[in-house]
């Protein structure tokens, strides 16, 4: 039972309020949120407090979950989607939701899926493309989820791990295996872009771009990983 005279209740009231206002306009909540977030209105600031984030979060309410939008559009509109005004219109609705739209063409995407991984980067470029569409998918997926990616390397294999954004190196190295973490006693990092830019792990250490990490080191995406431990 709610109590006029606790803060919390008449906050609960007040949150749900504005949540059945919203729905019962038969709009989605993240667009009520998405102006909470940058609107100076009290009524809708009072959304973006802690304590209202954290009782919608409870709610679960499907149309208060973030969204990606996938435009699927001509390969002509390619080089300038915002010419195309069926994407503009999916911008706009997009924009209002505090979400994003990424533009591809799934004619082109069908092909290069055909192609041998050698000839895609020759189609790519006939069709002015420096990547495809579904890369751009992905990031923006991860982004959304607040993920990121860290890799392991050497023998039998090099793998990615994803993790959510802001873990620590301990809690990577349990990502691995629980034994990782048990007995984490340093981690050895490399960035991905100093592994491809000097070939090789010798080659990075030779010039010092080897870092050694403790506990408390906040991987970063794209971070090339070894673990040593003890148990």
């Amino acid at each position: 039972m709610l109590k006029a005279n606790k803060a919390e209740d008449r906050l609960a009231v007040e949150v749900c309020d504005l949540l059945y206002a919203q729905l019962d306009k038969m709009r989605p909540v993240r667009s009520l949120l998405a102006q909470a977030a940058g609107s100076g209105a009290a009524t809708q600031n009072v959304l973006a407090t802690p304590d209202a984030q954290v009782l919608i979060r409870e709610l679960s309410l499907l149309t208060a979950k973030p969204s990606l939008y996938v435009a699927n559009v001509d390969e002509a509109s390619l080089a300038d989607v915002s010419k195309n005004p069926h994407f503009a219109r999916l911008e706009a609705l997009a924009k209002g939701e505090g979400s994003k739209v990424i533009p591809i063409c799934a004619a082109l995407e069908a092909q290069i899926a055909e192609l041998e991984p050698a000839d895609r980067p020759e189609f790519l470029e006939s069709a002015g493309l420096k990547e495809p569409g579904l890369f751009g998918v992905i990031r923006a997926g991860y982004d959304l989820l607040g993920l990121i990616t860290f890799f392991t390397a050497g023998d039998p294999e090099v793998h990615a791990w994803t993790i959510t954004r802001g873990t620590l190196a301990l809690g990577a190295a349990g990502t691995i295996h629980t034994d990782f973490e048990k007995g984490f006693i340093r981690a050895e990092v490399i960035r991905w872009d100093d592994l491809v830019g000097y070939g090789s792990e010798a080659k990075c250490r030779e010039a010092g771009k080897i870092a050694v990490e403790g506990k408390e080191y906040l991987v970063r995406d794209g971070d090339v990983m070894h673990f040593r431990f003890n148990v």
